[in-house]
């Protein structure tokens, strides 16, 4: 699901709507799955006693899956990252939302970094340095991150070339005194 036509301009278009690799959530499906299985064999282990430790272990269970599994995976959805011919857009936050809206004009540099393991999963993180009170964002676990790197950097130099043309193609406004 992409950004809602109605945070865009008219003339505006998405180029890349991405959120975070799958590899985010790896560690909370792992978590999901290995308290499942540990807290079905517990309440078998423990069937002849009381029904009330069967119960203390699937609201422990309940209680980490809920904070180490569904949380993650939650803030993974509502994390966005969108590139529109315009601007970067980011959003996040499940109740409190953080966006930020980055328009090419004002980004210095588009950089990447990789480690081994991005490599093979084929993400990293995208650096973009803006003219701008944060500075630097960091765009962590970003899929296909190279050709996303430089479709940005494209988009920011087709930008500067458009203000360079309507630099040289407007007349000098003159002051009136």
């Amino acid at each position: 699901m992409g950004l809602s036509r109605k945070y865009l301009s008219d003339d505006e278009e998405v180029v890349y709507h991405l959120r975070t690799h799958i590899k985010a959530v790896f560690v909370p499906l792992l978590v999901l799955i290995v308290v499942l299985a540990a807290a079905g064999v517990a309440t078998v282990v423990f069937d002849d006693q009381p029904s009330l430790l069967r119960w203390a272990i699937i609201a422990v269970a309940l209680l980490i899956i809920a904070v180490w599994a569904v949380w993650p995976i939650v803030n993974w959805l509502a994390a966005t990252y969108t590139i529109t011919n315009q601007r970067l857009i980011t959003r996040s936050g499940v109740f409190t939302r953080i966006g930020r809206d980055i328009p090419h004009e004002h980004i210095h540099d588009v950089a990447y970094e990789q480690s081994v393991l991005d490599r093979l999963l084929r993400c990293g993180t995208l650096v973009v340095s803006s003219a701008s009170e944060q500075g630097t964002v960091r765009l962590n676990d970003v899929s296909r991150v190279h050709a996303v790197q430089l479709r940005l950097s494209e988009l920011v130099r087709e930008s500067d070339d458009e203000i360079a043309r309507a630099a040289v193609t407007d007349p000098p406004v003159e002051n009136p005194r």
